[in-house]
């Protein structure tokens, strides 16, 4: 693992990595899935392999989830407790921008109001998807900038997304809706270099606003 950039904002560590996702201690990752949540190839392949047959035995459980969307799953033998499994839009199929942009703040209302404090995230879409890694990125860190600060525009998921069957019971936080300040760290772990460049480039720009407020 290498930590390549961090900034602050809101007193929440963001930060930009080059590591593998998969051993992360974050407690949550987030897997970019598909719609059916069978998790074949990709980062959703790395993580089901390494997490064990839990997560695919807990994704078949929950079903379909809209683009856009998200669903928490356990983390099986990973490093982290659970796993955010966000659907992202694949490149082509129409309102491209708008469906990233809701799977990202859908993922931080869910990680806020579970009283996660760290989540790890890829570059969701970004891979066999196909959407553009500048604009990927730009979306990505854009949308943790406003919901850090407190402006994300409301999602339109009627409620953030359920744990894991069991999971209330074992001591997990449910329902703490006291919004993104239970957020202290946020991680995007990459490993391509182009889109490790254009989520630099965005996080450097984010650093020069947040100095110059």
């Amino acid at each position: 693992m290498n930590i390549l950039k961090e900034v602050s904002i809101k007193g929440t560590k963001i930060s930009i990595i080059k590591g593998d996702l998969t051993e992360s201690g974050a407690d949550a990752i987030v897997n970019a899935a598909n719609s059916y949540l069978q998790h074949g190839g990709g980062v959703a392949g790395a993580i089901a392999r390494k997490g064990g047959p839990v997560i695919q035995e807990e994704s078949n459980a929950i079903g379909y989830v809209p683009v856009g969307e998200c669903a928490v799953t356990s983390g099986g033998k990973l490093k982290a407790r659970y796993v955010i499994h966000a659907v992202g839009p694949r490149w082509g199929e129409g309102d491209e921008h708008n469906k990233l942009r809701n799977a990202i703040r859908n993922v931080l209302s869910t990680a806020a109001s579970k009283g996660f404090r760290s989540i790890a995230l890829p570059a969701i879409s970004a891979g066999i998807f196909g959407f553009p890694k500048a604009e990927c990125a730009k979306i990505i860190i854009g949308e943790i900038a406003s919901f850090l600060e407190g402006n994300a525009i409301a999602s339109p998921s009627p409620s953030p997304c359920p744990l894991p069957r069991g999971e209330r019971e074992n001591g997990c936080p449910e329902g703490n809706l006291g919004g993104p300040c239970s957020l202290k760290e946020i991680s995007l772990y990459l490993f391509d270099e182009e889109i490790i460049g254009f989520f630099i480039k965005e996080t450097d720009l984010l650093e020069k606003e947040s100095n110059g407020s």
